[in-house]
């Protein structure tokens, strides 16, 4: 069992002329995992607000967020760089294993500029904003979330077998 948040960045979303299809997406995901959103939110495409939310889920204690949307090459698609100044330290395996499948499915998987890294003891990982996208991103980490949340825990210090 692990917490999770999962956050929405979208000027639409948040001003409510588009409904989240995309964070719904992601929490069938992971409540399929044994996990439980307990954090749910949509944010503008503004650096401080998503950087606010980030902040204050990961010192609330959650284990894991994702974040959807803002990671493409719109001029408001900052969510990399907003995630960039809250994490402490990067894990690039996951963004760069995202892209690497998303190629498998769309060429435009090479425009997705999203991250993933760490705060304390918090997971965060942002995926693009397309329901589609999203699905195909969280099959991708699904395999290693659980692993990765025990070892930022501490709980979990081995290599599992192969």
């Amino acid at each position: 069992m692990f917490t999770a948040g999962v956050l929405t960045i979208s000027d639409k979303g948040a001003a409510g002329q588009r409904e989240d299809r995309s964070g719904p997406a992601i929490g069938e995901v992971l409540s399929a995992l044994g996990g439980s959103v307990v954090r749910s939110d949509v944010v503008p495409d503004e650096p401080a607000a998503i950087q606010d939310r980030l902040r204050q889920w990961a010192g609330d204690g959650l284990d894991l967020i994702i974040t959807t949307g803002g990671t493409g090459l719109g001029p408001r698609d900052i969510t990399p760089e907003a995630t960039l100044g809250v994490v402490d330290r990067l894990v690039p395996g996951i963004a760069e294993t995202l892209r690497a499948q998303g190629l498998k499915a769309t060429p435009h998987a090479m425009l997705s500029r999203g991250v993933a890294g760490v705060r304390g003891r918090c997971l965060i990982i942002n995926l693009p904003g397309s329901p589609k996208a999203v699905r195909e991103g969280m099959e991708v980490v699904r395999p290693a979330l659980v692993h990765a949340i025990e070892l930022l825990r501490g709980e979990y210090t081995e290599h599992p077998p192969s």
